[in-house]
């Protein structure tokens, strides 16, 4: 299988982060220049005509994109460790807490990069830097509300690592490279703690 990615971008590194908690090895990987548009070139929207990464090539010549769907696909080939699941009410609930996690933390820092930070408008045309200030409030508001998660439980799902950790690390660390955000220094103690314990165990 060959696999194309990003490393710089967030939901790429969501698969690279869950191939390597798994001790996935032996999947080629293949850098996309974003930023020089190899995503727009005619041989990559064959693989992917909305021009996005990573794309999972299988070794049958098909090409699987969308991050959720690749760690799914992954998760079949590798169960273990399980990341997804182990039962119906198990996955309906790690489901739930990595929705939250793409839909809204990673959504709102995804939209406030890409409108507020010039190094992204080659991407992002146009910008619109009072929609994308707005998006880091609901953002902030969103690592608030997950720091109150954490004092309750050690992980995002709750007992355990999941690939919800995954997409909230991958998330928290995007906005820390680029928006300079440090929940700590923002007064979320919960969310600081966790993070620097997901970066000694599996950062990538």
């Amino acid at each position: 299988m060959r696999l194309y990615t990003s490393p710089r971008a967030p939901n790429p590194r969501r698969v690279t982060m869950f191939m390597a908690a798994k001790g996935i090895e032996g999947i080629e990987q293949v850098d996309v220049d974003l930023n020089a548009g190899v995503h727009r070139t005619a041989e990559f929207m064959a693989l992917n005509p909305l021009s996005r990464v990573p794309v999972l090539v299988l070794d049958d010549g098909r090409a699987l994109s969308e991050t959720r769907a690749i760690c799914t696909y992954l998760e079949g080939l590798y169960p273990e460790p399980n990341l997804m699941g182990r039962d119906p009410t198990e996955r309906a609930f790690i489901e739930m807490s990595d929705r939250r996690m793409e839909l809204h933390l990673m959504l709102e820092t995804a939209l406030c990069v890409r409108h507020t930070h010039p190094g992204l408008a080659v991407l992002e045309q146009p910008q619109f830097p009072d929609f994308g200030a707005a998006q880091g409030k609901k953002m902030r508001a969103t690592a608030s509300w997950l720091d109150g998660e954490l004092a309750k439980h050690p992980y995002v799902a709750g007992e355990r690592f999941t690939i919800a950790d995954i997409t909230a690390f991958c998330t928290l660390e995007f906005a820390r490279g680029l928006l300079k955000f440090r929940p700590g220094a923002e007064g979320m103690l919960h969310l600081q703690a966790w993070r620097d314990r997901i970066a000694a165990q599996y950062k990538t």
